[in-house]
């Protein structure tokens, strides 16, 4: 659980009396890669309500370089309202291209509909779901979205900015939120056309949240969950300087998992409300695979 060979060394001699050699905790260590690889390719639902998409960087020993390396992970809540982390891969800097590969080998386990993906502002994410998962509904996430907007405010206006923004993504309705985003442009866009335009430009997916209920607008309206997770895995990894390689890192957040869904055994709370109204919205796609 994020110990070093030479820790686990010392622990053991400590605690025991017994040294170990280096190698023998490698052997034993390394026991787990069949384990991991079964579980990057286990079969999946057909079916997931919620997906998060996001990526985690570290450093990878390679050919005597170190390397900055992607985690890509996909953690998802299945139609039962429970969490399961369906995908974790080692790949290069971020980018839709391995996003497409890692969102296909979702498919070819057996995913055949995924109802809302919630995603940073990463371009071209949109289409790269839409190709594989052609229903689905692509939320991005609206704290990514601020963010990025304050970044082309300056530092005595952004507070200003943000009140009269938060009338914006807080709306009641999406046709509340399109009135407030239009005064938004008319008090800001001249002075900061690139915030307003990126709005703009982004609004048919930012806005899906709109068209539910508050329970789930929270969860998916931003990337919180992952997010979430990956702190888990930080706390884990966070000794680590870099790693010898891509199956070194991929053993602690396979055993990160495991630990994660201990507590993962319990539906999200009231969940019974939420698949109900996402069955109301999105009929047979939910209905028919519900037990």
């Amino acid at each position: 659980m994020g110990m070093s060979v030479e820790g686990i060394r010392s622990h053991i001699e400590e605690m025991y009396g017994t040294k170990v050699s280096a190698g023998f905790i490698i052997e034993v260590t390394d026991r787990i890669i069949p384990l991991v690889k079964e579980w990057q390719n286990r079969p999946l639902d057909a079916v997931y309500s919620i997906i998060w998409l996001d990526a985690m960087y570290y450093r990878i020993r390679q050919d005597g370089k170190v390397v900055t390396r992607c985690l890509y992970n996909v953690l998802a809540i299945n139609l039962e309202g429970k969490k399961e982390v369906i995908a974790s891969y080692v790949g290069e800097q971020e980018g839709t291209s391995f996003w497409l590969e890692v969102l296909t080998h979702l498919q070819n386990r057996g995913v055949e509909d995924v109802l809302i993906a919630c995603t940073d502002n990463l371009k071209g994410f949109g289409e790269a779901i839409k190709s594989v998962f052609r229903q689905t509904e692509h939320q991005l996430c609206v704290v990514h979205q601020i963010r990025n907007s304050l970044k082309y405010v300056t530092s005595g206006d952004q507070k200003t900015f943000l009140k009269d923004l938060k009338k914006v993504y807080q709306a009641s309705s999406k046709a509340a939120a399109e009135d407030s985003l239009l005064e938004l442009e008319q008090k800001w866009g001249q002075k900061y056309p690139l915030a307003i335009q990126s709005w703009n430009r982004n609004w048919e997916e930012l806005s899906h949240y709109f068209a539910y209920s508050y329970r789930i607008r929270k969860l998916i309206y931003t990337t919180n969950a992952v997010e979430g997770f990956h702190r888990q895995v930080r706390k884990i990894t966070k000794t680590k300087g870099n790693f010898p390689n891509d199956m070194a890192l991929l053993k602690l957040v396979y055993l990160t998992v495991k630990q994660a869904e201990q507590k993962w055994t319990q539906p999200l709370q009231k969940w019974a409300l939420t698949i109900s109204q996402l069955s109301i919205k999105l009929g047979e796609r939910v209905k028919a695979n519900i037990s």
